[in-house]
């Protein structure tokens, strides 16, 4: 019985290792794809938050007028008389915030301004305010 050689090619082909350009360019197709449609999520949620932060500062220094306008029969409009800052502005601690007091006879407007990035993304709630009977405005700033 003859046996035949068969003769190997002087290389062989190894399985191929990597990505093509094609599949490549569709992965970053997906990538772009979903990136485009997460990002004005995500910055509609971190200007939520900052507003909330806004509104949570705003009611937590009415509830120190009212307690300065216990001990002393007046409200403030420094706002560091009330332990809340070093100056009459008081600046929300991410800094998008500014809010400042109006006293008028025995009443006051406590007003958070936006700042920086917030006033760009948050157009229809760049002024919010709380008087000292409890009136909110705009109303929607506060429906979160």
């Amino acid at each position: 019985m003859d046996t035949i050689n068969l003769i190997k090619p002087p290389f062989q082909w190894k399985a191929m290792k990597g990505f093509t350009l094609i599949e490549l360019m569709i992965t970053v197709a997906i990538v772009g794809i979903l990136a485009s449609i997460a990002y004005p999520s995500y910055t509609d949620y971190v200007t939520s938050s900052n507003r909330t932060e806004a509104l949570r500062e705003l009611v937590r220094i009415a509830n120190l007028q009212e307690q300065f306008f216990v001990d002393s029969r007046a409200y403030t409009a420094d706002l560091s008389n009330l332990n809340v800052g070093k100056s009459a502005v008081y600046e929300t601690p991410s800094k998008h915030y500014k809010i400042s007091s109006v006293v008028v006879g025995s009443t006051f407007t406590l007003t958070a301004n936006a700042q920086g990035i917030q006033k760009k993304n948050d157009a229809g709630c760049i002024a919010i305010a709380l008087t000292d009977t409890g009136s909110k405005s705009p109303l929607t700033c506060w429906d979160l």
